[in-house]
């Protein structure tokens, strides 16, 4: 397939010219001419770019050509974002995308220059123990969501977030999986506690730090992730190993720095947690209940930017319910961007394989197109407003 440059799909001819004035920094990064992306005619977004912009997918490679499957997916099936790892997980070896500064900027660029929709490209940054961009890779050291809480010092999160957020705006990350904001209520959880990943379990503290974090990124053109929705801090297990049943553990209160964040305009992306909880959804965990994510999320919360799911390979949703099910479920559940990390297993056809499930479900009848439509919509606002924001 020709590679080409055109304007977001959707947007009329006078909006784009509009954006595009916006974001030269951000539009260049990616290889793209002004003058050029002005001159492309208005086209109906078709279904295939909508279900393509629907997904976020991982991949092995610290650089990227025409022919790698990952830009295969960009060209040729629409790919909305994508993330970056730092060890690969399933071959257990320490290369995978990120070597050097100088490397992961030239591998992004790289991702950015085949795509004819900006990408998310997204990294686990929270800092600390959870810190894809490591010191031995020659990037700067971070500390813990925990040691920022237990300080609660808003001058002190805020530079330590704004160091972070100058680190992946420097190399053309534009999508942070962070902050935590699940509550630390069980402080021995093998996933939240155990890892100094969440600033604490006093919702209010868990709020300011959280705002500090997301307000530093912001001012760097950075969008951040509030995860895990509704709350994995007061869960016994992990949930990469396998499903985590939280329903004797979790408390509403664990609903309060998203409600908060949410009522405070700056929610960007939030991340589902595979947790099982039988009082808000007998059936399914978080990630594929509608119950979880239209009902207690959208409606009772409010919220209608964009929803992503934790990685749909961990152990939590394969080994009970199928990579399929969980797709669907998790579509009609709300969810409007689907993660696989491709790291827990790899399938270099995972994309292609997605986007066929999908276009056959609304084929027939089982997802209706408009379901599709509005997390595209979602997903197309959140592009212009970051390429809006990104500073000069």
């Amino acid at each position: 397939m020709t590679h080409h440059v055109g304007r977001a799909p959707g947007l009329t001819r006078r909006e784009f010219v509009k954006w595009a004035s916006l974001c030269a920094p951000t539009l260049m990064l990616w290889g793209s001419p002004i003058s050029r992306l002005q001159a492309v005619e208005d086209a109906d977004v078709s279904l295939d770019v909508k279900i393509g912009q629907m997904l976020m997918v991982g991949f092995r490679g610290l650089e990227v050509d025409e022919h790698h499957p990952i830009v295969r997916d960009i060209r040729e099936r629409h790919l909305g974002g994508t993330v970056l790892f730092d060890y690969d997980v399933t071959l257990q070896s320490p290369v995978r995308n990120i070597q050097s500064p100088e490397q992961v900027h030239a591998l992004v660029a790289e991702l950015q220059s085949f795509a004819s929709i900006p990408l998310l490209i997204a990294v686990d940054y929270e800092g600390g123990r959870i810190c894809r961009l490591k010191e031995k890779f020659g990037f700067p050291p971070t500390v813990s969501h925990q040691y920022l809480g237990t300080l609660d010092n808003a001058t002190v999160t805020h530079r330590h977030a704004g160091a972070m957020a100058q680190t992946l705006a420097g190399l053309g990350i534009n999508v942070n999986l962070a902050p935590v904001v699940d509550l630390n209520i069980n402080p021995d959880n093998p996933a939240i506690g155990k890892l100094e990943r969440s600033f604490l379990a006093d919702p209010d503290i868990v709020r300011r730090n959280a705002l500090e974090f997301i307000a530093a990124h912001h001012e760097q053109g950075v969008l951040c992730t509030l995860k895990h929705f509704p709350g994995h801090g007061s869960s016994t297990g992990d949930s990469h190993l396998g499903l985590v049943d939280v329903t004797s553990t979790w408390v509403p209160l664990e609903l309060r720095p998203y409600e908060d964040i949410i009522k405070a305009g700056q929610a960007d992306l939030i991340m589902t947690a595979h947790v099982f909880n039988a009082n808000l959804d007998p059936e399914f965990p978080a990630t594929l209940s509608k119950a979880v994510i239209t009902g207690i999320l959208r409606e009772q919360l409010g919220y209608d930017g964009v929803v992503v799911s934790d990685d749909m390979q961990m152990g939590a949703i394969v080994q009970q319910y199928g990579f399929e099910t969980a797709l669907q479920s998790t579509i009609e559940a709300g969810v409007d961007i689907i993660a696989v990390a491709n790291n827990l297993a790899y399938d270099e056809m995972i994309a292609a394989k997605s986007i066929e499930l999908i276009t056959r479900w609304v084929k027939e009848g089982q997802i209706s197109e408009q379901r599709i439509d509005a997390s595209y919509q979602r997903i197309r606002r959140i592009k212009e407003r970051l390429a809006a924001a990104r500073p000069a």
